[in-house]
């Protein structure tokens, strides 16, 4: 990706490592509102909690060989980001190659959305593992996210698993 790659309508994306990490914040927390407003019922993280929890899991799935983050920006304001973590494989089910990827988080700012960018990072993503010579993708998406569904069975990328949970603080709230 070189220096960047730059949209004629002002958003430049950036390939990086822990050094983004930290911008990042904004754009977790806009994305944890949105997984609090599709899929409610549930109790989240307070934002403060919710951001350190990503933040030490992004600082050690960066250390993994080949792992990046794309930061969109515009006008040097972070507005959008992909966060791809590397993995060894092969995986213990499915026939996959050496090294698998898992799009770990895709996040547009509220203001952005709508704009193209969540799907040019998607094309930088799948052109940055073409370059690395990975082909295997995982992406998750909570089960009510039926738009994130949408776009990434728009790709070609198909539901292969279904988590099932309970959790503790969701059976002690008040009735």
């Amino acid at each position: 990706m070189g220096q960047g790659h730059h949209t004629p309508d002002g958003i430049t994306i950036r390939k990086g490592g822990p050094e983004f990490i930290d911008r990042l914040e904004p754009l977790w927390l806009a994305l944890h509102a949105h997984h609090r407003s599709v899929q409610p019922g549930f109790t989240y993280f307070p934002d403060e909690d919710s951001w350190e929890l990503r933040r030490s899991c992004y600082r050690r799935w960066i250390l993994g060989k080949d792992s990046f983050v794309l930061l969109a920006e515009r006008d040097g304001r972070p507005v959008g980001y992909a966060f791809v973590q590397i993995e060894e494989g092969p995986d213990d089910t499915w026939v996959t190659g050496t090294r698998i990827a898992e799009l770990q988080t895709l996040s547009v700012a509220p203001a952005e959305r709508g704009n193209g960018i969540g799907t040019l990072l998607l094309d930088l993503v799948d052109a940055e593992l073409d370059r690395l010579g990975v082909h295997d993708l995982l992406i998750g998406t909570l089960a009510a996210n039926s738009g994130a569904q949408r776009l990434y069975e728009r790709r070609g990328l198909r539901p292969v698993l279904v988590h099932y949970a309970r959790f503790a603080a969701d059976d002690a709230k008040p009735a």
